[in-house]
């Protein structure tokens, strides 16, 4: 499979730029791969198409304001975007600056605290912080919101609390997990009173999410290592849930990398660590039994892990609608809500 396959038409001015005044006003493509049908809906209507006893599933990671400001030794500007902290004065981080540096090398931050070079692996350095405070501290000193390169403007104050989820609570992310951000809590109270469960998986979105796939056949793409955790208490409220019939719903396609990832003889079991998981057409994704995610880039890895849930054709045929009725797309854009064919049930 090619990633020509996975391409589609997207007028530029569909890509959200800025969130809307209320979460849960973002509108909602059901994609019901059982009855081959479409729908147009809210996100608010969440709470009527979803049972009593079925589970939600939200990633609770945290964005860090993790894209910095600096100087190098000559002067010249230098933007680092943490990719992942690695220590408690460490990181991972990608930087933006005309001239790579060489290990050793210094960059002044606005604090005039200092970010030190200590090697490179690809794309990435390797970086040490100067400081005596650790790098979280840090960042919410100086850092500014990563938002993502397709988002043209700088990130404003209203980013701060828009670009994470309600619902946030372990810090580690350089990206949000989007499908979460539609979520206010009105909507949570209203799921909550018809009955439905929730729980939580944590996976760190990296800054390798955003990365174009540059080989043109899917076997020979390698993807970016992200840390979930899979614990125990999720482990078995979706074993309970399925027990009882009711449906194990991912919200976000960081979900299901999540829980995909800590299988174990095909049954998910609790799991702390990396993963390098790459889903596309051909994988058996049979963790969940419906998903919540937006809308993706053309060629992503994201689009591929949907197509491989719900059918590619299906999917790119569900992206044409959402073209023709604009729908807003991206980070900040509007949601679907796919039901996979029957094929893929567990239940």
């Amino acid at each position: 499979m090619k990633k020509s396959d996975f391409s589609f038409d997207l007028p530029t001015d569909l890509i959200a730029q800025t969130p809307l005044p209320e979460r849960s006003a973002s509108r909602l493509l059901v994609v019901d791969a059982v009855r081959d049908t479409l729908a147009d809906r809210r996100f608010a209507d969440l709470a009527d198409l979803v049972d009593p006893g079925d589970l939600l599933v939200f990633n609770d990671t945290r964005v860090l304001p993790a894209r910095l400001h600096g100087r190098k030794e000559t002067g010249g500007a230098v933007e680092i975007l943490i990719e992942r902290v690695t220590g408690p004065h460490d990181a991972r981080a990608q930087l933006g600056v005309s001239k790579k540096p060489r290990p050793g090398a210094r960059i002044e931050l606005a604090d005039g605290s200092h970010a030190i070079v200590r090697g490179r692996d690809g794309q990435f350095f390797d970086l040490h912080f100067d400081t005596a405070e650790p790098l979280e501290k840090l960042l919410a000193r100086l850092g500014h919101m990563p938002l993502p390169p397709y988002i043209a403007r700088d990130a404003e104050a209203a980013d701060d609390e828009r670009y994470q989820t309600v619902f946030a609570a372990r810090p580690g992310a350089v990206a949000a997990p989007t499908a979460g951000l539609h979520f206010d809590q009105p909507l949570l109270d209203r799921l909550a009173a018809r009955g439905v469960d929730f729980g939580y998986v944590t996976l760190h979105v990296g800054a390798g999410t955003f990365q174009p796939i540059r080989s043109e056949s899917l076997r020979d793409h390698v993807m970016h290592r992200e840390w979930l955790n899979v614990g125990a208490e999720l482990v078995e409220k979706m074993r309970r849930a399925r027990a009882a019939g009711k449906r194990v719903i991912a919200v976000g396609t960081t979900v299901v990398r999540a829980l995909e990832s800590a299988k174990r003889d095909g049954v998910v079991q609790p799991f702390a660590g990396e993963t390098q998981i790459f889903i596309f057409p051909g994988y058996r994704i049979d963790s969940v039994d419906a998903l919540v995610t937006n809308f993706h880039l053309p060629e992503s890895t994201l689009l591929m892990l949907v197509s491989a849930y719900a059918g590619r054709e299906r999917m790119l045929g569900a992206y044409r609608h959402a073209v023709a009725q604009r729908y807003r797309f991206f980070s900040y854009g509007d949601a679907m809500l796919i039901v996979p064919p029957l094929a893929n049930a567990t239940m």
